[in-house]
């Protein structure tokens, strides 16, 4: 699993959670749409390139909550 912590909406969750039946890594799939680093307690928007690269991002695509200081303690 991604991490124990709660995220900030269903949508969130929801995403987070989901594992595809067809690609192995989540950064080969197109349905999966954000990623979640648990060590930096970063978000980011998955970049479909063949790699794994993702975008970080600062707010919930679905639901706007503030992600950068959810659970961050620097």
């Amino acid at each position: 699993m991604e991490s124990e912590m709660n995220h900030c909406c269903d949508s969130m969750e929801r995403d987070l959670a989901q594992v595809c039946g067809q690609h192995a890594d989540r950064f080969d799939c197109p349905d999966a749409l954000i990623t979640f680093n648990s060590e930096t307690k970063r978000y980011g928007l998955i970049i479909h390139d063949g790699g794994s690269s993702a975008m970080t991002i600062a707010f919930c695509p679905w639901c706007g909550a503030n992600l950068q200081s959810r659970g961050r303690t620097e």
